[in-house]
Protein backbone atom coordinates (compact mmCIF):
# COMPACT_ATOMS: atom_id res chain seq x y z
CA UNK A 1 0.00 0.00 0.00
CA UNK A 2 3.25 2.44 0.50
CA UNK A 3 4.49 2.06 -2.37
CA UNK A 4 1.08 2.02 -4.72
CA UNK A 5 0.54 5.60 -2.61
CA UNK A 6 4.04 6.74 -3.37
CA UNK A 7 3.85 5.83 -6.91
CA UNK A 8 0.44 7.37 -7.17
CA UNK A 9 1.51 10.88 -5.29
CA UNK A 10 4.07 11.04 -7.81
CA UNK A 11 2.04 10.36 -10.61
CA UNK A 12 -0.52 13.16 -9.18
CA UNK A 13 2.50 15.88 -8.31
CA UNK A 14 3.86 15.12 -12.76
CA UNK A 15 -0.08 15.13 -13.94
CA UNK A 16 -0.54 18.73 -11.54
CA UNK A 17 3.05 20.31 -12.86
CA UNK A 18 1.91 19.44 -16.78
CA UNK A 19 -1.38 20.84 -16.17
CA UNK A 20 0.23 23.89 -14.41
CA UNK A 21 2.15 24.50 -17.24
CA UNK A 22 -0.12 24.01 -19.83
CA UNK A 23 -2.31 26.59 -17.94
CA UNK A 24 0.49 29.07 -18.19
CA UNK A 25 1.38 28.56 -21.74
CA UNK A 26 -2.72 29.10 -22.41
CA UNK A 27 -2.26 32.42 -20.47
CA UNK A 28 0.50 33.95 -22.04
CA UNK A 29 -0.56 32.68 -25.59
CA UNK A 30 -4.14 34.69 -24.51
CA UNK A 31 -1.96 37.75 -24.01
CA UNK A 32 -0.15 37.61 -27.05
CA UNK A 33 -3.14 36.84 -28.70
CA UNK A 34 -4.77 39.69 -27.41
CA UNK A 35 -2.49 42.32 -28.44
CA UNK A 36 -2.68 41.02 -31.94
CA UNK A 37 -6.27 40.79 -32.29
CA UNK A 38 -8.85 42.66 -33.96
CA UNK A 39 -11.47 43.33 -31.95
CA UNK A 40 -11.70 46.15 -29.66
CA UNK A 41 -12.68 43.73 -26.25
CA UNK A 42 -9.75 41.60 -26.57
CA UNK A 43 -7.16 44.54 -27.70
CA UNK A 44 -7.87 46.60 -24.30
CA UNK A 45 -6.65 43.39 -22.34
CA UNK A 46 -3.59 43.61 -23.43
CA UNK A 47 -0.86 45.90 -22.03
CA UNK A 48 2.43 46.30 -24.33
CA UNK A 49 4.09 47.81 -21.35
CA UNK A 50 4.03 44.71 -18.76
CA UNK A 51 6.70 42.87 -18.08
CA UNK A 52 5.36 39.56 -19.46
CA UNK A 53 4.69 41.15 -22.50
CA UNK A 54 8.43 42.96 -23.11
CA UNK A 55 9.90 39.22 -21.87
CA UNK A 56 8.14 37.04 -24.49
CA UNK A 57 8.71 39.91 -26.80
CA UNK A 58 12.74 39.71 -26.09
CA UNK A 59 12.15 35.85 -26.58
CA UNK A 60 10.78 36.68 -30.48
CA UNK A 61 7.43 35.03 -28.97
CA UNK A 62 5.00 38.05 -30.41
CA UNK A 63 4.38 38.69 -33.74
CA UNK A 64 6.99 41.25 -35.65
CA UNK A 65 5.95 44.54 -35.74
CA UNK A 66 4.19 46.25 -38.82
CA UNK A 67 7.51 47.27 -40.68
CA UNK A 68 7.86 48.49 -44.14
CA UNK A 69 11.20 49.07 -46.25
CA UNK A 70 12.02 52.86 -45.71
CA UNK A 71 13.32 54.78 -49.51
CA UNK A 72 16.52 55.89 -48.94
CA UNK A 73 19.26 56.08 -50.35
CA UNK A 74 21.44 53.55 -50.08
CA UNK A 75 25.13 54.97 -49.51
CA UNK A 76 25.16 58.02 -47.28
CA UNK A 77 28.50 59.02 -48.34
CA UNK A 78 27.11 60.28 -51.44
CA UNK A 79 24.25 62.13 -49.93
CA UNK A 80 24.75 65.81 -51.29
CA UNK A 81 23.44 68.03 -48.42
CA UNK A 82 22.13 70.96 -49.30
CA UNK A 83 24.07 74.58 -48.82
CA UNK A 84 22.72 77.13 -46.80
CA UNK A 85 19.23 77.20 -44.67
CA UNK A 86 15.70 77.04 -45.94
CA UNK A 87 14.01 81.08 -45.65
CA UNK A 88 10.30 80.95 -44.69
CA UNK A 89 8.06 83.44 -46.01
CA UNK A 90 6.13 84.42 -43.12
CA UNK A 91 7.60 84.13 -39.73
CA UNK A 92 11.58 85.55 -40.24
CA UNK A 93 12.74 86.51 -37.23
CA UNK A 94 12.06 85.27 -33.64
CA UNK A 95 12.77 85.88 -30.35
CA UNK A 96 11.84 84.68 -26.89
CA UNK A 97 10.20 85.76 -23.63
CA UNK A 98 12.81 84.99 -21.02
CA UNK A 99 11.28 87.37 -17.75
CA UNK A 100 7.45 86.99 -16.71
CA UNK A 101 5.68 90.66 -16.53
CA UNK A 102 5.35 91.93 -12.95
CA UNK A 103 2.25 91.39 -11.50
CA UNK A 104 -0.68 94.15 -11.14
CA UNK A 105 0.55 94.77 -7.30
CA UNK A 106 4.26 95.21 -8.57
CA UNK A 107 5.26 92.07 -6.83
CA UNK A 108 7.11 89.23 -9.13
CA UNK A 109 5.78 85.91 -9.48
CA UNK A 110 7.96 82.32 -8.68
CA UNK A 111 10.12 82.02 -11.69
CA UNK A 112 9.37 78.84 -13.37
CA UNK A 113 11.26 77.76 -16.60
CA UNK A 114 7.81 77.73 -18.76
CA UNK A 115 6.65 81.04 -17.66
CA UNK A 116 3.53 82.29 -15.77
CA UNK A 117 1.85 82.74 -19.62
CA UNK A 118 -1.47 84.15 -19.52
CA UNK A 119 -4.41 83.37 -21.43
CA UNK A 120 -4.21 86.86 -23.52
CA UNK A 121 0.16 86.07 -24.21
CA UNK A 122 -1.28 82.51 -25.08
CA UNK A 123 -3.76 83.82 -28.05
CA UNK A 124 -2.10 86.50 -29.12
CA UNK A 125 1.16 83.35 -30.04
CA UNK A 126 -1.11 81.58 -32.67
CA UNK A 127 -1.55 85.60 -34.33
CA UNK A 128 1.78 84.82 -37.27
CA UNK A 129 3.84 87.94 -38.38
CA UNK A 130 7.25 88.80 -39.82
CA UNK A 131 8.71 88.86 -36.44
CA UNK A 132 7.50 87.70 -33.16
CA UNK A 133 8.28 87.10 -29.10
CA UNK A 134 6.80 84.27 -27.58
CA UNK A 135 7.47 82.17 -24.78
CA UNK A 136 9.39 78.90 -25.14
CA UNK A 137 10.55 77.76 -21.67
CA UNK A 138 13.85 78.47 -20.27
CA UNK A 139 12.73 81.51 -18.23
CA UNK A 140 15.42 83.54 -16.10
CA UNK A 141 16.68 81.00 -12.92
CA UNK A 142 13.83 78.89 -14.40
CA UNK A 143 15.85 75.56 -14.12
CA UNK A 144 17.28 72.89 -17.10
CA UNK A 145 20.84 74.75 -16.52
CA UNK A 146 23.87 72.97 -18.43
CA UNK A 147 27.49 72.54 -17.41
CA UNK A 148 29.43 75.07 -19.15
CA UNK A 149 31.52 72.45 -20.69
CA UNK A 150 28.69 71.29 -22.23
CA UNK A 151 27.58 74.09 -23.64
CA UNK A 152 31.13 75.09 -25.40
CA UNK A 153 31.23 71.50 -26.66
CA UNK A 154 27.29 71.67 -28.45
CA UNK A 155 28.11 75.22 -30.00
CA UNK A 156 30.10 72.95 -32.71
CA UNK A 157 27.01 70.97 -33.65
CA UNK A 158 25.39 71.69 -36.57
CA UNK A 159 23.86 68.28 -36.99
CA UNK A 160 22.09 66.21 -34.10
CA UNK A 161 20.64 63.35 -32.99
CA UNK A 162 19.24 63.85 -29.35
CA UNK A 163 17.68 62.03 -26.79
CA UNK A 164 17.24 61.91 -23.70
CA UNK A 165 16.65 59.65 -20.26
CA UNK A 166 15.01 61.33 -16.99
CA UNK A 167 14.13 59.44 -13.56
CA UNK A 168 16.34 56.66 -14.63
CA UNK A 169 14.36 54.99 -16.79
CA UNK A 170 16.68 53.99 -19.44
CA UNK A 171 20.55 53.15 -20.44
CA UNK A 172 21.45 55.01 -23.83
CA UNK A 173 21.41 51.98 -27.03
CA UNK A 174 24.19 52.45 -29.17
CA UNK A 175 23.11 53.35 -32.67
CA UNK A 176 23.48 50.88 -35.42
CA UNK A 177 24.64 50.56 -39.11
CA UNK A 178 25.92 54.75 -38.50
CA UNK A 179 28.31 55.65 -41.30
CA UNK A 180 31.91 57.13 -40.69
CA UNK A 181 30.65 60.21 -42.68
CA UNK A 182 27.88 60.88 -39.88
CA UNK A 183 29.60 59.68 -37.26
CA UNK A 184 32.22 63.19 -37.96
CA UNK A 185 29.38 65.27 -38.86
CA UNK A 186 26.49 64.62 -36.59
CA UNK A 187 27.09 65.21 -32.42
CA UNK A 188 24.72 62.34 -30.88
CA UNK A 189 23.76 63.88 -27.64
CA UNK A 190 22.12 62.14 -24.45
CA UNK A 191 20.35 64.54 -22.35
CA UNK A 192 19.81 63.36 -18.90
CA UNK A 193 19.32 64.40 -15.20
CA UNK A 194 21.12 64.00 -11.92
CA UNK A 195 19.17 60.76 -10.94
CA UNK A 196 19.81 59.17 -14.43
CA UNK A 197 23.31 60.16 -14.70
CA UNK A 198 23.87 58.33 -11.12
CA UNK A 199 21.95 55.33 -12.63
CA UNK A 200 24.14 55.19 -15.44
CA UNK A 201 27.04 55.06 -14.34
CA UNK A 202 26.02 52.57 -11.92
CA UNK A 203 25.17 49.94 -14.53
CA UNK A 204 27.31 51.03 -17.93
CA UNK A 205 30.86 52.38 -18.75
CA UNK A 206 31.17 55.96 -18.94
CA UNK A 207 34.64 57.58 -19.77
CA UNK A 208 35.52 60.86 -19.54
CA UNK A 209 37.57 62.58 -21.86
CA UNK A 210 40.67 65.51 -21.32
CA UNK A 211 37.74 68.03 -21.18
CA UNK A 212 35.80 66.74 -18.81
CA UNK A 213 33.28 65.64 -21.19
CA UNK A 214 31.62 62.21 -20.19
CA UNK A 215 30.24 59.68 -23.07
CA UNK A 216 28.93 56.14 -23.13
CA UNK A 217 29.63 54.82 -26.68
CA UNK A 218 29.13 57.29 -29.01
CA UNK A 219 26.61 59.21 -27.17
CA UNK A 220 27.73 62.45 -24.97
CA UNK A 221 25.79 62.60 -22.13
CA UNK A 222 24.43 66.49 -21.61
CA UNK A 223 23.59 67.17 -17.97
CA UNK A 224 20.53 69.31 -17.02
CA UNK A 225 20.57 70.40 -13.68
CA UNK A 226 17.83 72.24 -11.76
CA UNK A 227 15.02 69.73 -13.43
CA UNK A 228 12.07 72.24 -14.19
CA UNK A 229 9.19 69.84 -13.41
CA UNK A 230 8.03 67.95 -10.34
CA UNK A 231 7.14 65.34 -13.32
CA UNK A 232 10.23 63.27 -14.88
CA UNK A 233 7.91 62.93 -18.11
CA UNK A 234 7.36 66.95 -18.83
CA UNK A 235 10.97 67.38 -17.95
CA UNK A 236 11.57 64.89 -20.87
CA UNK A 237 9.59 67.13 -23.29
CA UNK A 238 12.69 69.87 -22.67
CA UNK A 239 15.14 68.07 -24.92
CA UNK A 240 12.24 66.61 -27.20
CA UNK A 241 10.38 70.04 -28.18
CA UNK A 242 12.63 72.41 -27.36
CA UNK A 243 15.84 70.72 -28.85
CA UNK A 244 16.82 74.30 -30.70
CA UNK A 245 16.88 76.00 -27.72
CA UNK A 246 18.93 73.65 -25.72
CA UNK A 247 21.15 73.12 -28.51
CA UNK A 248 21.08 76.74 -30.82
CA UNK A 249 23.54 76.04 -33.12
CA UNK A 250 22.24 73.15 -34.58
CA UNK A 251 20.42 73.37 -38.02
CA UNK A 252 19.60 69.79 -38.29
CA UNK A 253 18.03 67.36 -35.55
CA UNK A 254 16.59 63.99 -35.53
CA UNK A 255 14.82 63.36 -31.88
CA UNK A 256 14.48 59.60 -30.84
CA UNK A 257 13.54 58.56 -27.27
CA UNK A 258 15.64 56.86 -24.83
CA UNK A 259 14.34 53.85 -24.86
CA UNK A 260 14.89 53.19 -28.53
CA UNK A 261 18.04 51.85 -30.62
CA UNK A 262 18.69 53.90 -33.92
CA UNK A 263 18.83 51.82 -36.89
CA UNK A 264 19.42 54.17 -39.67
CA UNK A 265 22.23 56.04 -40.64
CA UNK A 266 20.87 59.92 -39.99
CA UNK A 267 21.78 61.45 -43.18
CA UNK A 268 19.85 58.79 -45.02
CA UNK A 269 17.23 59.96 -42.17
CA UNK A 270 17.80 63.89 -43.34
CA UNK A 271 17.81 62.64 -46.71
CA UNK A 272 14.57 60.89 -47.22
CA UNK A 273 12.25 62.79 -44.74
CA UNK A 274 13.60 66.52 -44.82
CA UNK A 275 15.62 67.39 -48.16
CA UNK A 276 14.03 64.97 -51.21
CA UNK A 277 10.70 66.62 -50.62
CA UNK A 278 11.76 70.31 -49.27
CA UNK A 279 10.51 69.58 -46.08
CA UNK A 280 11.46 71.37 -42.39
CA UNK A 281 9.99 69.12 -40.06
CA UNK A 282 8.73 65.50 -39.84
CA UNK A 283 6.78 63.07 -37.90
CA UNK A 284 5.43 59.74 -38.13
CA UNK A 285 1.50 59.08 -37.95
CA UNK A 286 0.53 57.30 -35.36
CA UNK A 287 -0.54 53.38 -35.28
CA UNK A 288 -4.18 53.71 -34.05
CA UNK A 289 -4.98 57.40 -33.61
CA UNK A 290 -5.96 60.11 -36.25
CA UNK A 291 -8.59 61.88 -33.57
CA UNK A 292 -7.14 63.67 -30.72
CA UNK A 293 -10.34 62.38 -28.62
CA UNK A 294 -9.43 58.86 -29.67
CA UNK A 295 -6.13 59.62 -28.05
CA UNK A 296 -7.16 61.28 -24.68
CA UNK A 297 -9.86 58.51 -24.46
CA UNK A 298 -6.85 55.77 -24.84
CA UNK A 299 -4.37 58.10 -22.26
CA UNK A 300 -7.62 57.63 -19.94
CA UNK A 301 -7.89 53.93 -20.41
CA UNK A 302 -4.01 53.44 -19.83
CA UNK A 303 -3.82 55.83 -17.02
CA UNK A 304 -1.59 58.33 -18.42
CA UNK A 305 -2.37 61.14 -16.60
CA UNK A 306 -5.45 62.06 -14.19
CA UNK A 307 -8.50 61.42 -15.87
CA UNK A 308 -10.80 64.37 -15.03
CA UNK A 309 -7.39 66.84 -16.29
CA UNK A 310 -7.40 65.00 -19.89
CA UNK A 311 -11.12 65.94 -20.15
CA UNK A 312 -10.63 69.65 -19.27
CA UNK A 313 -7.56 69.83 -21.97
CA UNK A 314 -9.55 68.24 -24.26
CA UNK A 315 -12.37 70.84 -23.39
CA UNK A 316 -10.93 73.68 -23.98
CA UNK A 317 -9.58 72.36 -27.37
CA UNK A 318 -13.16 71.57 -28.13
CA UNK A 319 -14.82 75.03 -27.15
CA UNK A 320 -11.56 76.69 -29.42
CA UNK A 321 -12.97 74.88 -32.16
CA UNK A 322 -10.80 71.98 -32.48
CA UNK A 323 -12.65 69.27 -34.38
CA UNK A 324 -12.22 65.36 -34.54
CA UNK A 325 -9.91 64.27 -37.44
CA UNK A 326 -11.76 63.46 -40.79
CA UNK A 327 -10.56 62.92 -44.05
CA UNK A 328 -11.82 66.08 -45.11
CA UNK A 329 -8.46 67.60 -42.86
CA UNK A 330 -5.51 68.51 -45.10
CA UNK A 331 -3.36 66.58 -42.89
CA UNK A 332 -3.37 62.48 -42.69
CA UNK A 333 -3.85 62.38 -39.16
CA UNK A 334 -3.89 65.00 -36.18
CA UNK A 335 -1.92 62.79 -33.62
CA UNK A 336 1.58 61.63 -34.12
CA UNK A 337 3.89 59.61 -33.06
CA UNK A 338 6.67 61.48 -31.47
CA UNK A 339 9.11 58.93 -30.43
CA UNK A 340 11.19 60.37 -33.65
CA UNK A 341 11.28 63.71 -34.61
CA UNK A 342 13.47 65.54 -37.73
CA UNK A 343 13.76 69.21 -37.99
CA UNK A 344 15.45 71.53 -39.82
CA UNK A 345 15.67 74.79 -37.41
CA UNK A 346 13.65 77.27 -39.21
CA UNK A 347 11.93 80.24 -37.81
CA UNK A 348 8.77 78.21 -38.76
CA UNK A 349 9.85 75.25 -37.57
CA UNK A 350 11.32 76.76 -33.94
CA UNK A 351 8.19 78.46 -33.24
CA UNK A 352 5.92 75.52 -33.92
CA UNK A 353 8.06 73.64 -31.03
CA UNK A 354 7.92 76.50 -29.03
CA UNK A 355 4.31 76.85 -29.65
CA UNK A 356 3.60 72.95 -28.93
CA UNK A 357 5.70 73.10 -26.11
CA UNK A 358 3.92 75.74 -23.97
CA UNK A 359 0.36 73.48 -24.73
CA UNK A 360 2.29 70.73 -22.74
CA UNK A 361 3.71 73.33 -20.44
CA UNK A 362 0.41 74.78 -20.09
CA UNK A 363 -1.77 71.42 -19.69
CA UNK A 364 -0.79 67.70 -19.79
CA UNK A 365 2.41 66.73 -20.42
CA UNK A 366 1.09 63.80 -22.93
CA UNK A 367 2.27 65.79 -26.12
CA UNK A 368 0.76 64.06 -29.07
CA UNK A 369 -2.64 65.58 -27.90
CA UNK A 370 -1.65 68.85 -28.39
CA UNK A 371 0.46 68.86 -31.67
CA UNK A 372 -2.46 68.66 -34.06
CA UNK A 373 -4.07 71.32 -32.51
CA UNK A 374 -1.12 73.73 -32.83
CA UNK A 375 -1.31 72.72 -36.93
CA UNK A 376 -5.03 73.37 -36.30
CA UNK A 377 -4.01 77.09 -34.76
CA UNK A 378 -1.65 77.95 -37.17
CA UNK A 379 -4.34 77.40 -40.40
CA UNK A 380 -2.07 75.59 -42.67
CA UNK A 381 0.83 77.88 -42.10
CA UNK A 382 3.16 75.24 -40.81
CA UNK A 383 3.69 72.69 -43.52
CA UNK A 384 5.20 69.39 -42.28
CA UNK A 385 5.55 65.98 -43.55
CA UNK A 386 4.11 63.31 -41.14
CA UNK A 387 5.36 59.72 -42.90
CA UNK A 388 3.88 56.55 -42.91
CA UNK A 389 3.52 54.10 -39.82
CA UNK A 390 5.12 51.64 -41.05
CA UNK A 391 8.41 53.20 -41.72
CA UNK A 392 8.24 54.61 -38.10
CA UNK A 393 8.85 51.13 -37.51
CA UNK A 394 11.87 50.19 -39.61
CA UNK A 395 13.49 53.00 -38.15
CA UNK A 396 14.46 51.69 -34.46
CA UNK A 397 14.76 48.59 -32.34
CA UNK A 398 12.40 49.48 -29.30
CA UNK A 399 13.79 48.43 -25.64
CA UNK A 400 11.45 47.96 -22.83
CA UNK A 401 12.08 50.89 -19.98
CA UNK A 402 14.72 49.33 -17.23
CA UNK A 403 11.63 49.94 -14.53
CA UNK A 404 8.09 50.96 -14.71
CA UNK A 405 6.72 54.78 -14.04
CA UNK A 406 4.24 55.50 -12.05
CA UNK A 407 3.11 59.00 -10.55
CA UNK A 408 0.19 59.29 -8.12
CA UNK A 409 -1.83 62.24 -10.78
CA UNK A 410 -1.76 59.10 -13.21
CA UNK A 411 -4.67 57.42 -10.97
CA UNK A 412 -6.51 60.39 -9.91
CA UNK A 413 -10.27 59.85 -11.41
CA UNK A 414 -12.09 63.27 -10.25
CA UNK A 415 -11.05 66.98 -9.49
CA UNK A 416 -12.25 66.45 -5.83
CA UNK A 417 -9.80 64.21 -4.78
CA UNK A 418 -7.28 67.65 -5.82
CA UNK A 419 -8.40 68.81 -2.68
CA UNK A 420 -7.49 69.20 0.81
CA UNK A 421 -4.69 66.89 1.86
CA UNK A 422 -5.10 65.70 -2.11
CA UNK A 423 -3.10 69.00 -2.78
CA UNK A 424 -0.03 67.39 -2.97
CA UNK A 425 -0.96 65.44 -6.03
CA UNK A 426 -1.09 68.52 -7.91
CA UNK A 427 2.19 69.57 -10.27
CA UNK A 428 3.79 72.81 -9.04
CA UNK A 429 5.47 73.66 -11.43
CA UNK A 430 3.44 72.51 -15.05
CA UNK A 431 0.28 72.38 -15.98
CA UNK A 432 -0.65 75.66 -14.14
CA UNK A 433 -3.37 76.14 -17.23
CA UNK A 434 -5.56 73.34 -16.10
CA UNK A 435 -5.90 75.57 -12.65
CA UNK A 436 -6.23 78.96 -13.66
CA UNK A 437 -9.81 80.02 -14.57
CA UNK A 438 -10.31 79.59 -17.95
CA UNK A 439 -11.91 82.63 -19.94
CA UNK A 440 -14.27 80.76 -21.66
CA UNK A 441 -17.44 78.80 -20.24
CA UNK A 442 -16.66 74.86 -20.54
CA UNK A 443 -19.64 74.25 -18.63
CA UNK A 444 -21.81 73.37 -21.50
CA UNK A 445 -18.88 71.97 -23.21
CA UNK A 446 -19.94 67.50 -24.62
CA UNK A 447 -16.75 66.37 -25.96
CA UNK A 448 -17.48 64.21 -29.08
CA UNK A 449 -18.31 60.57 -29.02
CA UNK A 450 -15.33 58.35 -29.39
CA UNK A 451 -15.61 55.18 -31.81
CA UNK A 452 -12.96 53.42 -31.15
CA UNK A 453 -12.56 51.90 -34.77
CA UNK A 454 -8.99 50.19 -34.05
CA UNK A 455 -6.96 48.49 -31.46
CA UNK A 456 -6.29 49.84 -27.51
CA UNK A 457 -2.87 51.09 -28.71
Amino acid sequence: MKIIWKRGFVRLVLVAGILWMLLILAVLSFHVWSCQSSSVFFSVICNKESKVYNFLNTWGFVPEQHRCPIPVVSNPERIVIPEGRTHDQIVKNISYVMEDEPLKDGSQSSQLFGGHQSWKQREKSFNLSSSMKVHCGFMHNGGADMDLVDIEYVKNCRFVVASGIFDGYDVPHQPSNISDRSKKLFCFLMVVDEISLDFIKANVTVREDHNRGQWVGIWRLILLKHSPYDEPRRNGKVPKILTHRLFPQAQYSIWIDGKMELLVDPLQILERYLWRGKNTFAIAQHKHHRSIYEEADANKRRKRYARPLIDLHMKIYYYEGMESWSPKKSSVSDVPEGAIIIREHTAMSNLFSCLWFNEVNLFTPRDQLSFGYVVYRLGGAFRFFMFPNCEYNSLFVLHPHTREHSSKVEWVKSLSEFKGNGSSMKESRGGLGLWTPYPGDLNSVALPKVVRASKAG
